[in-house]
This record gives C-alpha cells, sequence and structure tokens, in this order.
C-alpha cells in the first residue's frame, strides 16, 4: 500500500467514525462525481438507486428546504459565505424524511469546472430532539399560562365580593391597614365612609332575593363610579353594607363624596326582572383619621357610629364623627 492509499484509508476510517459522509459534485455538468453512498445506504436505497446528478438528490428533498439549500449554494457561489451549510430533509426509501445537513466548499472554479465537495451527516436525532424540546416548552408555556390563570382566579376569589366584583371584607381590612400605617409615618390624611342600604329588608321581603341582588350590584357600581380607581379602597362589607377606605383625603372632601354618591344612588332607577325599576337611598357614616385614633379599626368604630346616628336622624342622609 503506498502513501495515497494510505491516506485514503485514513481518510475512510475518520469519516466512518465520525459519520460524515464524503461526495463531490460537478456544478458545472450537474454531475455528482462521487460520495453519499453512505446516506442512500442509510435511507434505505439500494446501490444502483444512488444519484448520478445533482437534480437527483433534489428530488429527494423536501420542498420546503430547498429554497434555502439553493440560497446556501448561491451565497456561497458569491462569495458571501466562507464554505456552505444547510439542513434538510430527504425521503427515505420508507417515504419518511430524514434530517440530514451538508457541509462543503468551493475547491475548483476555474470556469469551465466548478467542483464542490463536502461531508454530509445525519441530523435526525438531533432535530427530534429539538422538537421534542420545543412541544415541551410549548407545553410548559401553555402551563404557566395555566398557572397564572388559575392564581388570579384564586386572587379574586380570596379578595373580591362573588356578587358585586368590589372587594371583600377581609381584603378590605387588610389594605385598609396599611394605609393606615402609611397615612400615620408620613402624616397624610385618610378618611372611611360606610353606606348602609335604607330598608333593604323591605326591598328582599316585597320584591323578593333577586331584586334585592340586583340593588346590591346597582349600588356597587354607583360605589366604583364616584371613587378614584387603584386609588381608594371599596369593599362589600355585609349584606347590604358598604364601606370605603380613603388615602388622601380630608374630611371636607369625603363629606363632598359621600353626598355626591348619596344622590346619585337615590337618583338611580334600577331596572328589575319584570321590567319594573326600583329606587333606593343609602344612609353615610363618615369618620377621618385624627388623634386618638390608632387603629383601622377605632376609625370604622366612629364611622359606624356616624352611620347610626344618619338613620336615627330619619335615613337618606351623611353624619361625620365629629
Amino acid at each position: 500500500m503506498n502513501e495515497e492509499d494510505l491516506y485514503k484509508k485514513r481518510l475512510e476510517v475518520a469519516l466512518e467514525a465520525s459519520g460524515l459522509d464524503l461526495w463531490e459534485n460537478d456544478l458545472s455538468t450537474g454531475e455528482v462525481v462521487f460520495g453519499l453512498t453512505k446516506v442512500f445506504a442509510d435511507l434505505g436505497y439500494a446501490s444502483h438507486e444512488t444519484a448520478a446528478y445533482v437534480d437527483d438528490i433534489f428530488k429527494l428533498m423536501h420542498p420546503d428546504d430547498v429554497p434555502s439549500i439553493n440560497q446556501a449554494i448561491d451565497d456561497h457561489l458569491n462569495g458571501l459565505t466562507e464554505r456552505y451549510y444547510s439542513e434538510f430533509r430527504i425521503r427515505a426509501k420508507n417515504g419518511a424524511w430524514v434530517w440530514y445537513a451538508n457541509y462543503g466548499k468551493i475547491v475548483e472554479n476555474d470556469g469551465s469546472t466548478t467542483r464542490f465537495t463536502g461531508v454530509c451527516f445525519n441530523l435526525n436525532e438531533k432535530k427530534c430532539q429539538e422538537q421534542e424540546l420545543q412541544a415541551l416548552n410549548e407545553q410548559l408555556t401553555e402551563k404557566n399560562m395555566l398557572l397564572e390563570r388559575m392564581n388570579a382566579e384564586l386572587h379574586t376569589l380570596a379578595t373580591r365580593d362573588s356578587m358585586t366584583g368590589l372587594y371583600n371584607r377581609r381584603h378590605l381590612l387588610e389594605a385598609g391597614e396599611r394605609e393606615m400605617h402609611r397615612a400615620q409615618r408620613f402624616e397624610h390624611p385618610l378618611a372611611l365612609m360606610i353606606i348602609d342600604i335604607d330598608f333593604f329588608k323591605r326591598v328582599n321581603d316585597t320584591w323578593g332575593h333577586i331584586a334585592g341582588d340586583q340593588v346590591i350590584r346597582a349600588v356597587a357600581d354607583c360605589c366604583l363610579e364616584q371613587t378614584r380607581e387603584k386609588v381608594d379602597i371599596v369593599g362589600r362589607i355585609g349584606g347590604e353594607e358598604f364601606a370605603f377606605v380613603l388615602p388622601e383625603t380630608t374630611l371636607h372632601n369625603t363629606l363632598a363624596l359621600a353626598e355626591r354618591l348619596r344622590e346619585c344612588i337615590a337618583a338611580k332607577e334600577i331596572p328589575l326582572n319584570d321590567g319594573t325599576t326600583l329606587s333606593v337611598t343609602v344612609s353615610v357614616g363618615v369618620a377621618a383619621l385624627k388623634p386618638p385614633l390608632t387603629s383601622l379599626n377605632e376609625l370604622m368604630v366612629c364611622a359606624d357610629r356616624a352611620l347610626y346616628r344618619a338613620k336615627r336622624a330619619g335615613r337618606n342622609q351623611v353624619h361625620w364623627q365629629e
């Protein structure tokens, strides 16, 4: 065995060990000079079924991959890339699509002959793993989105009143305590307001509980309309009772808000399921943070006492704790 044969033998062993299949094409004639025997054998083709021309190979390639292969070849021929590289699918004998990659370079281009040589190797396992990973990532993204929605729903269930969408009593008290501490720390104004629907039991007894629920929702809508979104804390704290924690709000401004809210509710015509309308009024109790008050509970007691006086005075009016 001479030196050239020994070199070829070493190259064959190296290519086999690395899973590479050497190829060479003559782009001027379109002929496959040699190579791809291992690729065609792995794909299930007999020796006489191997490609003689480059076009024969393209016929076996997935049509979606052909444009990118041609672009990669053109870029290399035009000197835009130092080497040619492309990934593509080839149809096996059994009809399955198998991923391969080509890596090559123009080794001769004298105007009459364009010799293009390189190696081809199987990418199928890698591509399958990538597709599996992509599928897992998509599943993970869907599950994360579902988890976020569920967490949001759980948060809503934990903090909101199901009938009105206002905050529930627990959340209002928790958020109110935080605002109370902030107001005390920075010596900022804070007020609390409690409203109660007048003669609400009469509504339930006369028109039924479904009508009563419609009244509660209508009053809740008025509460939201008259308050500041993402500033004021509005909640339903009892059957027909609502509370408002009002940061950065003086007693004077709170009384003005209470009057607007009272007038808004009194003027509202609430449609019932039977086609009739119903109007209600509310009584309002107001208290503002000032010494010796030190807790939200004490502030609520003051507002509740003012509400009680408003009811005793005839309802549909606003009272405040001196």
